[in-house]
């Protein structure tokens, strides 16, 4: 159905009624603004944790269209920490390699796993709605277990007024209106976010000239499962660029650039898509239009996340263009950041400032997010004959030159932030450590003879030991961190010491809760991990 519901099997969360003890303003911890995958994930985090949060979508489930397809590797291990990374894995379209065209000569190809020892691939392609409903099947087994999460559809804010310590919101319903007070309140409520709009905070950034089409088509085909990207394809009426992917339920993701000067309607007039779309796969092509829609590439951020009380995550405080999957991922990444954070502060084991980082760290990554968006949309789009004529020349150099491929950006795909240089971090003192495994970056998994090393972190602050001694439990300003104890033995593939030893005969990493390293040392030092426990929480 071409602009309409995605056709997925959705058991949709009803909308709240207002009932009468909503007639006075009731107090909640956290309220969520908006209950697309970024609130959901940030619902579900807080849920598991044992913060009270409330959720305000002003929809009844899972949104319209396919939109985010691509999902990381480190996405998919945060997934899998809120528990439904294995759902994600089962129904979504594994791929690690891409494909790159000028032309009709393929130009290279690579691969974004080449190693072996990971739970999760590269990437896994699944429709957004998917997502969503994952996160929500598991936000209500969370809810079975006791975990204080609540959701309310069709439950739109319109007002909202800051107090010194609180936010006052109202919320109009399909059976009326009321008003709530939150402690905090995180706007995940999308790029147009009218809680920013509603607080007159900036979103400032750029826009690009150009105009992309998304057709997503349901047919049987042959093509293998990966990443095709052409530049200036050989295909008739396709543009200046191409991109082809697998979703389940043997459905395709394509891409076509339009340029700037387009007329909408006409280009989403089925029949016109129908032309482009028969050029690209061949007279006779079967298959059925499932969703189509037009975007333009922008990247904008607001210039800081947190503005008292309310905390900005995922599209509402940064967005980049699709081409790279940026989007989602880094949202799920801003609430794998500020979920720990805001609990803790919560549970008064850590000072409100501590929200700050949450701030700082994320707009770094979104500045980085940014700049790999705006270099990848440069070498899409060359703004003058001469960027045309080098990045023809980068492209026919990169089908003989290993050297010129890395010049070649056909939408860098989306990696995790690493908080270099950040507050929060500790010393990096693992003479020879990997650099895959230093100080502010997520910790790499690796097999170990009890399973993934992911999945054996304990919740919380950890102390990784790999052959070295350390006490089970340090506690250090009310903050806990427990002992996670490793051996050679236990490493038969060797990964483990590859990513986490290098040179080194042993070696003890403390790590965050949200599997970020805060320090490394060769051996234990106590009153070191005790500050690097201090400093990481915002005491120090």
């Amino acid at each position: 159905m071409v602009g309409g519901r995605y056709e997925v099997a959705f058991r949709l969360y009803p909308y709240r009624k207002v009932a009468e003890q909503d007639m006075e303003p009731r107090r909640h911890r956290v309220v969520i603004v908006g209950g697309g995958p970024v609130g959901m994930a940030a619902a579900l985090d807080l849920g598991l944790r044992g913060t009270p949060v409330l959720l305000l979508d002003d929809h009844d489930g899972p949104g319209l269209g396919s939109r985010a397809i691509c999902f990381s590797k480190r996405t998919l291990e945060i997934a899998d920490r809120l528990g439904c990374g294995d759902a994600l894995l089962e129904k979504g379209v594994q791929w690690s390699v891409g494909k790159v065209f000028h032309g009709a000569e393929r130009v290279f190809e690579f691969n974004l796993q080449p190693e072996k020892g990971h739970k999760y691939p590269a990437f896994i392609n699944l429709q957004q709605p998917y997502f969503e409903k994952f996160l929500i099947d598991e936000v209500r087994r969370a809810q079975s277990r006791g975990a204080p999460i609540e959701i309310r559809g069709c439950n739109q804010v319109t007002g909202l007024r800051e107090r010194s310590d609180f936010v006052e919101l109202d919320v109009e319903t399909p059976d009326g209106a009321y008003q709530i007070e939150a402690d905090w309140l995180i706007a995940c409520d999308g790029a147009r976010s009218p809680v920013r709009d509603m607080m007159g905070l900036g979103f400032d950034g750029r826009v690009f000239e150009d105009n992309f089409l998304i057709a997503d088509v349901r047919m049987t085909a042959d093509f293998p499962t990966e990443r095709w990207f052409w530049f200036e394809p050989p295909f008739k009426d396709s543009g200046q660029s191409a991109l082809l992917h697998k979703q389940p339920d043997d459905i395709w993701r394509i891409d076509f650039q339009l340029g700037w000067d387009i007329d909408r309607k006409v280009e989403l007039d089925p029949a016109k898509i129908r032309a482009r779309v028969d050029a690209m796969l061949g007279e006779g092509a079967q298959y059925d239009l499932v969703w189509t829609s037009i975007y333009t590439f922008q990247c904008c951020r607001m210039e800081k996340f947190r503005h008292g009380r309310v905390l900005f995550a995922g599209d509402s405080a940064h967005q980049v263009s699709p081409f790279g999957a940026r989007g989602a991922n880094s949202g799920i990444q801003d609430i794998d950041n500020l979920g720990w954070k805001l609990s803790m502060v919560i549970d008064g084991l850590a000072p409100e400032s501590l929200m700050d980082s949450y701030s700082d760290e994320r707009v770094y990554g979104a500045e980085e997010n940014i700049l790999n968006s705006t270099r990848s949309t440069d070498f899409l789009t060359p703004k003058s004959e001469i960027s045309k004529i080098f990045r023809n020349a980068v492209l026919k150099l990169a089908q003989s030159h290993e050297f010129a491929r890395p010049l070649v950006n056909s939408g860098r795909l989306s990696v995790p932030c690493v908080y270099e240089g950040m507050p929060l971090n500790g010393p990096d003192l693992l003479n020879q450590g990997p650099r895959q495994s230093r100080v502010g970056a997520p910790c790499p998994d690796a097999p170990t003879g009890q399973g993934y090393l992911l999945n054996r972190l304990p919740a919380g602050f950890v102390i990784l030991t790999i052959d070295a001694d350390a006490p089970a439990q340090v506690t250090e300003a009310g903050v806990s961190a427990s002992r996670l104890a490793l051996s050679a033995p236990e490493d038969a593939s060797g990964a483990l010491a590859d990513r986490y030893l290098g040179a080194a005969a042993s070696g003890v990493y403390l790590i965050r809760p949200d599997q970020h390293i805060a320090a490394r040392w060769p051996e234990f030092d106590e009153t070191a991990m005790r500050a690097a426990i201090r400093r990481a929480v915002g005491k120090d």
